[in-house]
């Protein structure tokens, strides 16, 4: 069974970071380039970022790029993703994904004062 357990999410004031973590299972990510997804509360699903299976190459969405990266270590299979400079529209239930389909069960970021 794959599975993709994204940890670290919680509450923050505008402007913090929170680091996430996805712990994967029952599959290599090594073989994968890897992505957070986010979906904010009534909205549709946000590509966040990418990473490409080795961790050298890396794509952000404009709304988080210069305050958001994105790494693995592919030794440990997982995958993270820094936060920074946080905003209330960054809001949301993280989802660690393989590829772009595959979704774990995500953690939650609330970014308010």
């Amino acid at each position: 069974e794959v599975q993709l357990q994204a940890s670290g999410g919680g509450l923050v004031q505008p402007g913090g970071s929170l680091r996430l973590s996805c712990a994967a299972s029952g599959t290599i990510i090594g073989k994968y380039d890897m992505s957070w997804i986010r979906q904010a509360p009534g909205k549709g699903p946000e590509w966040v970022s990418s990473s490409d299976l080795g961790g050298v190459m890396s794509s952000y969405a404009d709304s988080v790029k210069g305050r958001f990266a994105i790494s693995r270590d592919n030794a440990k299979n997982m995958l993270f993703l820094q936060m920074n400079s946080l905003k209330p529209e960054d809001t949301a239930a993280y989802y660690c994904v393989i590829g772009l389909d595959y979704w774990g069960q995500g953690t939650l970021v609330t970014v308010s004062s």
